[in-house]
């Protein structure tokens, strides 16, 4: 992975994202929420950075992405910026800054773009949203769309399960991701939704389709990056690997140093001035 790294480490666009689903390249893309993870996880060489609202469960605690506001995702876009060289880092516009009217969602698109310094944005929904995709992309702002399951939509949909696998969705699905497409969007995430379906979407559409939950024949792939890290327990859903048990690591660590500061082993000798 190194070699691989080095030899790459040109700025991420959204052009060359393009380039890279007509070339056949996997794109890679993780979230993170602070400058310390964003720092580690561009340097591993990740493609995109997704400031996802899912900093609603993961950072604050919340059941749900809905309560994150506005000025918590700049702070946390602000944080991740700084921390990345190489990466295109996508902010997710959170709940109600964009379904009420276009006028709010370029006024609050342009206000995260200009405060965080982000290379683009992202917005949950098909044509429902259309509007305000296409007010946004047409004042300059670089959009990636969210289909399948939406976080922000929960309480209409009263649950997580695999959504679009009856017809009547699935061809909504596939309209809106066209639709999509043609305002303009330059990248698109499916969350859970039968891998023949985001096969199929992935085949129609020019622009890289990321998934989540959503196969392996798709452009890319997006996970939660506390949960790929195993730092987050009771959370197992059938597309998550973990690479890694930091909960175990971390509790370990910490019961290490709390026996130390308790002995009085810690500081030692050498630790102290």
């Amino acid at each position: 992975m190194a070699g691989y790294i080095s030899g790459d480490a040109r700025k991420v666009t959204t052009h060359r994202l393009v380039e890279m689903k007509q070339r056949g390249e996997k794109i890679s893309m993780l979230t993170s929420y602070d400058y310390t993870t964003a720092q580690i996880v561009d340097g591993a060489g990740i493609d995109v950075i997704l400031v996802g609202d899912s900093a609603s469960n993961v950072m604050a605690g919340n059941v749900t992405t809905l309560p994150i506001t506005l000025d918590q995702m700049i702070y946390h876009g602000k944080s991740v910026v700084r921390g990345v060289k190489r990466a295109l880092v996508v902010v997710d516009l959170p709940f109600g800054t964009y379904q009420t009217s276009e006028y709010e969602a370029v006024t609050n698109a342009i206000k995260v773009m200009k405060i965080t310094h982000a290379d683009a944005l992202k917005l949950e929904g098909g044509v429902e949203i259309i509007d305000a995709v296409r007010k946004i992309i047409a004042a300059g702002i670089p959009i990636m769309g969210h289909l399948g399951l939406m976080p922000q939509s929960i309480n209409k949909y009263g649950t997580y399960t695999v959504r679009a696998k009856d017809e009547a969705e699935a061809e909504k699905l596939l309209s809106d991701a066209h639709l999509l497409e043609d305002a303009g969007c330059f990248a698109l995430v499916l969350e859970k939704i039968p891998a023949a379906l985001a096969e199929r979407v992935a085949r129609e559409l020019t622009i890289p389709v990321i998934g989540i939950g959503a196969g392996g024949a798709v452009d890319g792939q997006v996970l939660v990056v506390t949960d790929m890290l195993g730092m987050t327990n009771g959370f197992s859903p059938r597309f998550l690997r973990r690479y890694a048990d930091l909960h175990t690591v971390m509790t370990g660590a910490i019961q290490q140093y709390v026996d130390d500061v308790k002995n009085g082993d810690f500081p030692n000798q050498n630790e102290q001035y």
